[in-house]
């Protein structure tokens, strides 16, 4: 779970191969990899049916904070347009 929380449920979902960011990433087997067990912890936390929001920020103008691949999955809430 997200240390500082932008929604009622906020995950992390992090690879356990180092990978920088989504632009620095080669391997189609590895996102899909990643996109899919997203899903399936979105399904476990009990998000899905109502739906989620998955974010994967990209470099810094993108907010990502720590180089490394992960994605966050949010829910729980209505999610707003543009996000941010």
């Amino acid at each position: 779970h997200d240390i500082a929380p932008k929604a009622p449920t906020h995950i992390l979902v992090i690879p356990r191969v180092h990978v920088a960011s989504l632009d620095a990433a080669e391997d189609a087997a590895l996102l899909g990899g990643l996109l899919a067990f997203v899903r399936r912890v979105a399904r476990e936390a009990g998000i899905a049916e109502t739906g989620y929001r998955t974010v994967l920020n990209t470099n810094r103008h993108g907010g990502q904070a720590v180089a490394h691949l992960h994605a966050h999955i949010l829910g729980g809430r209505q999610m707003g347009w543009p996000p941010g």
